[in-house]
């Protein structure tokens, strides 16, 4: 699945490094759980997009559990309370025509084309499974 989540009104929380960080390290300890296998993630300045495939969760409440978590984590370092995320997720189930490594060079171009940086690769906030 590619899976995109948004901040409530699009806010810019997630610009700072620690902000960042606590999405990536959210999304690497459901793998680490067996919850899921992450391909490839980018956090964006209000935006989260990643790849996954499922474990043993549905994937509802998967996402569920991340945007729990992380909005609380956040909040806490920002000292803000409220809604973080908006309360719908888009996710696409990568079909067999498409291609994996594809999926995962579009998300990870994201930042190139929102004009952030040049090369994805200057772009501070990403993972890939596999080398890029």
């Amino acid at each position: 699945y590619l899976i995109t989540t948004t901040v409530h009104r699009r806010q810019a929380f997630l610009q700072g490094d620690a902000a960042a960080q606590v999405v990536l390290s959210s999304l690497q300890w459901l793998e680490a759980e067996k919850r899921m296998d992450l391909s490839a993630a980018v956090i964006m300045p209000d935006h989260v997009h990643f790849v996954l495939s499922l474990r043993t969760s549905s994937l509802a409440q998967l996402v569920h559990s991340f945007k729990s978590f992380t909005a609380n984590k956040i909040y806490g370092l920002l000292s803000r309370r409220g809604q973080f995320w908006q309360e719908q997720y888009h996710d696409h189930a990568i079909s067999k025509d498409e291609v994996l490594k594809d999926v995962v060079l579009y998300l990870l171009n994201n930042p190139v084309r929102a004009g952030l940086v040049k090369d994805f690769h200057d772009w501070p906030f990403w993972y890939c499974r596999w080398k890029v």
